[in-house]
């Protein structure tokens, strides 16, 4: 599958540096929704999307949640391989992020990448008060991971959660980590789009990202992205670099919101991982970009490429072919697929509600899709996978 940048920016992942220090980037793609991104205009802000009711000052928003936020040390041992040695040699190191408190019993929610290939972990509260930590579990498919300690001796401080799908643009917007391993540091900014979609650390697409300019940078992973009422509504991510050699902040930051959490934490308590239904295609939205193509529907996800051997190949979905000459705002678009319209008989208007509503599912669901080819309506049953652990090959 191609995959073309959302913009000339690449976003990086803004864990601390792991052994040799190296930024890991990350590009745009995905196998259960988009597989481009088109320039199109932020959802408009809502007047009196904030009412005032509740706000806090940035000093009480800062008293009263700073507490909640903890610095993440990760230690790393990597076996790397010389063509000089008979044997693989040990290097150790460390990573360093954000987390934050969300219950007294000691739960901390990260990200995944700020403690992958840890073999120890560290959580150090205000006052420098650290202890170690073990892993529930990861959703890798999200960027999350929820850590527990023992909450003896702890004065733990819960950051409340908030609802990410209130959030508007223009609101207010708050962070508090651990930049370059500056403890509990703070900054501001607005909610700069909503609807973005970046890649997690094992190349799926995240979507419905908060985009935020409150300045970001490595060592800011995990930690609280806060609203005015000082209620957590995203999880900091990424950043995107625009290329600098620093990595440092360029005003364009990404947080996983804090619904999506919401919607795993249960399972990733119970199991230590995340189960999903996986369908194995690419799909785009149908909207004004692609009115000059003449499509039978007005909305829908527009097949694009169908993973071999996927539940979807099994239940005969259709792939497009990619076009040469691209309507305007297209990056790439794959033409003549499946649309799909319906899942179990309700509508699907976007390609990020598809992967919404396929993600929702178990694997070993069997989903009615409605799709239109060519200008008939028919309907095939797919019986969902289990989404792989990393991007397959395409």
């Amino acid at each position: 599958m191609r995959r073309v940048p959302a913009s000339p920016f690449a976003a990086a992942l803004i864990g601390g540096a792991v052994v040799a220090g190296a930024m890991l980037i990350a590009g745009v793609g995905d196998v259960t929704n988009r597989t481009i991104i088109k320039e199109t205009a932020a959802p408009a802000a809502e007047e009196g999307s904030l009412s005032g009711r509740g706000q806090l000052t940035p000093a009480e928003i800062y008293r009263r949640d700073a507490p909640g936020v903890v610095y993440i040390t990760a230690t790393v041992v990597e076996q790397t391989q010389s063509p000089f040695d008979l044997f693989p040699s040990t290097t150790r190191g460390t990573s360093s992020g954000t987390g934050f408190v969300i219950n007294r019993a000691g739960t901390i929610l990260t990200n995944a990448h700020v403690i992958a290939g840890a073999v120890k972990i560290s959580v150090a509260f205000a006052g420098n008060q650290t202890v170690t930590a073990r892993v529930i579990g990861r959703d890798p498919d999200d960027d999350l991971a929820l850590l527990r300690i023992n909450p003896d001796g702890i004065p733990l401080v819960p950051l409340p959660l908030g609802d990410s799908d209130t959030v508007r643009v223009g609101d207010p917007t708050y962070a508090i980590g651990n930049p370059f391993g500056l403890p509990r540091s703070f900054t501001s900014g607005v909610v700069s789009a909503l609807q973005r979609s970046i890649k997690a650390p094992n190349s799926f697409s995240i979507d419905n990202v908060i985009q935020t300019d409150a300045p970001l940078n490595p060592g800011n992973s995990g930690g609280p992205l806060i609203n005015a009422q000082g209620e957590v509504i995203g999880i900091n991510s990424q950043i995107a670099t625009g290329g600098s050699s620093s990595n440092g902040s360029v005003g364009i930051g990404f947080a996983i919101p804090i619904d999506t959490a919401r919607a795993v934490i249960p399972q990733i308590e119970r199991t230590g991982h995340v189960a999903e239904g996986y369908l194995g295609i690419t799909t785009t939205d149908i909207d004004a970009a692609l009115a000059s193509l003449h499509l039978p529907v007005s909305h829908g996800a527009l097949v694009q490429t169908v993973q071999s051997g996927s539940p979807a190949a099994r239940a005969g979905i259709r792939a497009g072919t990619l076009l040469t000459t691209l309507p305007d705002g297209v990056t790439e678009l794959y033409t003549g697929g499946d649309i799909i319209v319906s899942v179990d008989g309700r509508a699907v208007t976007s390609a990020a509600g598809l992967g919404t509503t396929i993600l929702s599912h178990r694997p070993g669901a069997r989903v009615r899709i409605g799709i239109v080819r060519g200008h008939t309506h028919l309907t095939v049953l797919a019986r969902l996978g289990t989404r792989p652990s990393t991007l397959p090959a395409p």
